[in-house]
């Protein structure tokens, strides 16, 4: 394993002399015949509910493994998450001593520095920091699982692929977060729609409508930086957007379905009915057009009182489905009708897996194995679909694939650098509102 190499490395260096060198290769080669220690040492970066969910699943994939670090903006996190993993049946799994629990903006390096190289980091921050995460875990030779959206912005969504490329050449394994993608009856229908089960796709339909998102008010013991972390999901600089971050997966399943990015996008959205002191629009309505003509909607809607439905569906030449996220059972129609008598397919019984669980088994097994395994680049053209439709919406513009990518405009120019003290991009204003995007006006580009 990539981390017993790296121990031997430093085991060696520790050492004087060529005589003590082959006398140590020897006694390494020797143990390595008696069979070694290859437990993988893990550590958690975020420790919210999509980093507990995420530590959960890695502890629970096959052979030895431990968890030696985690780190997080907030102590309470940080506590909470050692005091629950230490209380719960995978105790056994968890040995994360005091001087291993790092709080702040910069605990990520700290973390990923106590596992080394061959170790596996977490990735579950807000998204605005996973570029920079992602850079320093490939750079110190660490294996990777990584949370979406895994960026906010384009230049963002460049350092990801820039990242993922270093990584295919030091054999570093990275994950994606985008669990619809090891979701067995999901993976089947996808491959009866491209087989030609419904003709020719002409339309995809990616919902999100639901209630409101929640929001912690503003207390007194908090700075404005450590307010917005804490509400990332409604401050567009963290999380990109609710059509970025709470869409993806739907948008990934549509282009998965279309084997293909979308070439432009133009939206709408707003602030109807929500009054929280945030940036959060409360709905969008994006049209995404592909290179062969057909069309992407995409709709998302925080609103209570209003029709909801939370999936995906296809219209093809011949027939429809539905399916994606939110939808636990996908099913395919002749014609477009879609009633049980209509139904023409849908997944065996038996065959549902935890998906969260599955994308951590594939990953260990993979770095156990030493497989092929990189994830990152359809992970970071799907959160860039998600940008490219925020940046239509805000702006009220058409705007290309190419213009978007291209585009240099960060959401949070000088993240990298932040302390716990720093004021973040936004502030309130003297009655306490956030800047809203305005579509007509608002620069995206």
């Amino acid at each position: 394993m990539p981390s017993n190499q790296s121990t031997r490395r430093k085991f060696l260096q520790q050492t004087g002399g060529a005589l003590a060198g082959v006398a140590l290769a020897s006694a390494i080669s020797q143990r390595a015949y008696a069979g070694e220690d290859n437990t993988i040492k893990i550590a958690l970066v975020g420790c919210g509910g999509r980093g507990n969910g995420a530590v959960h699943e890695a502890l629970q994939t096959a052979g030895p493994k431990k968890l030696v670090a985690v780190a997080d903006f907030f102590q309470d996190k940080v506590r909470g998450c050692v005091n629950g993993l230490t209380r719960s049946p995978l105790a056994k799994e968890v040995d994360v001593p005091a001087d291993c629990q790092f709080v702040g903006l910069d605990a990520y390096k700290k973390a990923i520095d106590a596992i080394g190289p061959g170790g596996v980091v977490l990735l579950a921050t807000p998204p605005a920091f996973r570029p920079s995460h992602l850079e320093y875990a490939v750079a110190k030779g660490c294996h990777v699982f990584m949370e979406k959206s895994f960026a906010v912005d384009a230049p963002g969504i460049r350092r990801v692929l820039k990242a993922g490329e270093e990584a295919t050449k030091k054999n570093l394994k990275i994950a994606g977060g985008l669990r619809c993608r090891h979701e067995a009856p999901l993976e089947q229908a996808i491959g009866k729609i491209q087989e030609g089960i419904i003709g020719d796709p002409i339309s995809l339909w990616a919902y999100r409508v639901h209630g409101p998102v929640g929001f912690h008010p503003r207390t007194s013991d908090v700075n404005e930086l450590a307010h917005q972390v804490r509400n990332y999901s409604c401050y567009t600089w963290l999380n990109g957007s609710f059509l970025l971050d709470w869409l993806i997966h739907n948008l990934d399943v549509c282009c998965w379905i279309k084997n293909a990015w979308p070439v432009s996008a133009q939206g709408q959205g707003g602030r109807q009915t929500r009054t929280e002191a945030d940036q959060l629009f409360d709905h969008y309505a994006v049209e995404y057009t592909f290179a062969d003509g057909t069309r992407l909607m995409a709709q998302g809607r925080l609103m209570t009182g209003c029709w909801e439905f939370f999936g995906v569906t296809v219209h093809g030449s011949k027939g429809s489905a539905v399916l994606g996220e939110g939808q636990n059972m996908p099913r395919i129609f002749k014609g477009h009708q879609q009633t049980a008598a209509n139904q023409i397919w849908k997944p065996a019984k038996g065959q549902h897996k935890n998906p969260y669980q599955v994308e951590h088994d594939l990953l260990f097994e993979a770095i156990r194995k030493d497989k092929p395994y990189n994830e990152t680049e359809f992970s970071a053209k799907a959160a860039m679909a998600g940008i490219l439709g925020r940046m239509a919406a805000e702006s009220g513009r058409e705007i290309t694939w190419e213009q978007a990518l291209a585009s240099n405009l960060e959401l949070a120019p000088g993240l990298d650098s932040f302390t716990m003290n720093s004021t973040p991009p936004v502030v309130p204003d003297a009655q306490g509102r956030y800047p809203i995007a305005m579509p007509g006006f608002t620069k995206v580009l």
